[in-house]
């Protein structure tokens, strides 16, 4: 397994981070320690979650149980020490979570000190943003995005109000480093504008979609991670296990993603099949696995800090976690490429 720092930290954390989103829906308590406890055997030492995980399907009843499992985990092996663990405050929209306020001061403060609670842990490595408040493009908004309904003098008196606040719990230990997710370059760099003028805590990363259909980051956040040492956390690397093929031709497999949120978060629909046949194509040639194909390709990208696995099954873990030891053909990340032209932008 191979590590990177998170920014200019010096924080290490494996290429592959284990998701957590189905732990307390689709995964029982002893099924995510059995999947915590593989993965650090791998070398994995990164764990992803957020406060209102699972999201299989999302709703209050769930709300916060994700971080639980995760906390008796921490509480039975003792290895708080050995993992770098990454948690989110919900941005605004989620009424069940303080009326739906969002990221601010006070919702900040109350929503660490209840993932602290969950995850029996004094201390959160790196505390993100969910999502911004002001609106984004994430979450297949981007044919509705409209930036010019938002206030500026709001946007960034709120990204002052967040900085601050981490700020100061990073000075009461209980973050190490802060981190944004779903997040557009404008964002990303006044966060980094602000903190630097006003010395408060640098952003370490950005937790974004990317995968084989979703390409985004390949353009103006690509730039502002290289100048900026923002990397890249990659979710939804197999964007919600389409690209593992098993949806093609209409099919929902039992207990799959796909037969819960009946659209995958409005990726899965007609227009992403063509392209996914084709990666299945070039998985077969070069006589791989499609998940891993899919995630070696996100492994190849100079801006990644590391790729965000979610399974439901221990099959599907270990499938994930060998994509890290798979080194693709040149000739293959070629045809991946024919294929991108083709279909840019499919969901």
């Amino acid at each position: 397994m191979k590590y990177k720092n998170l920014g200019r930290t010096d924080i290490s954390v494996s290429q592959i981070c284990l998701g957590t989103m189905t732990w307390g829906s689709q995964n029982s308590e002893a099924e995510a320690h059995e999947q915590m406890d593989y993965a650090l055997h791998k070398g994995i030492n990164f764990f992803d979650t957020a406060e209102m995980y699972p999201t299989t399907p999302v709703g209050p009843e769930t709300q916060g149980r994700t971080e639980e499992y995760i906390g008796s985990w921490l509480e039975r092996t003792g290895k708080r020490g050995e993992i770098v663990l990454a948690t989110k405050v919900a941005g605004s929209g989620r009424n069940y979570l303080r009326g739906g306020q969002g990221a601010d001061a006070a919702n900040i403060r109350a929503a660490i000190d209840s993932s602290l609670k969950r995850l029996k842990t004094d201390y959160i490595d790196l505390y993100q943003v969910h999502w911004p408040n002001r609106g984004h493009f994430h979450f297949r908004q981007n044919w509705r995005y409209n930036p010019f309904t938002q206030d500026r003098e709001k946007a960034i008196a709120n990204i002052t109000d967040i900085l601050e606040t981490m700020g100061e719990l990073v000075k009461a230990g209980k973050i190490r480093a802060i981190g944004l997710s779903n997040e557009t370059t404008w964002g990303i760099q006044k966060y980094l504008t602000i903190a630097e003028q006003k010395s408060l805590p640098r952003v370490v990363s950005t937790q974004n979609e990317y995968n084989l259909l979703y390409r985004h980051f390949d353009l103006d956040l690509a730039e502002l991670s290289h100048y900026e040492d923002v990397g890249l956390l990659a979710y939804s690397p197999l964007a919600g296990g389409i690209l593992s093929g098993k949806y093609v031709g209409g099919a929902r497999p039992a207990g799959s993603r796909g037969s819960i949120n009946t659209d995958i978060g409005g990726r899965l629909q007609p227009l992403q099949e063509p392209p996914v046949k084709a990666y299945l194509e070039i998985a077969a040639k070069y006589h791989l696995d499609p998940a891993k194909l899919a995630l070696a390709y996100c492994l190849t990208k100079p801006f990644m800090t590391s790729v965000i696995i979610g399974a439901t099954s221990m099959g599907q873990l270990e499938t994930d976690i060998a994509s890290a030891y798979v080194t693709l053909p040149e000739e293959a990340i070629a045809e991946i490429e024919k294929v991108h032209r083709l279909y840019p932008w499919p969901m």
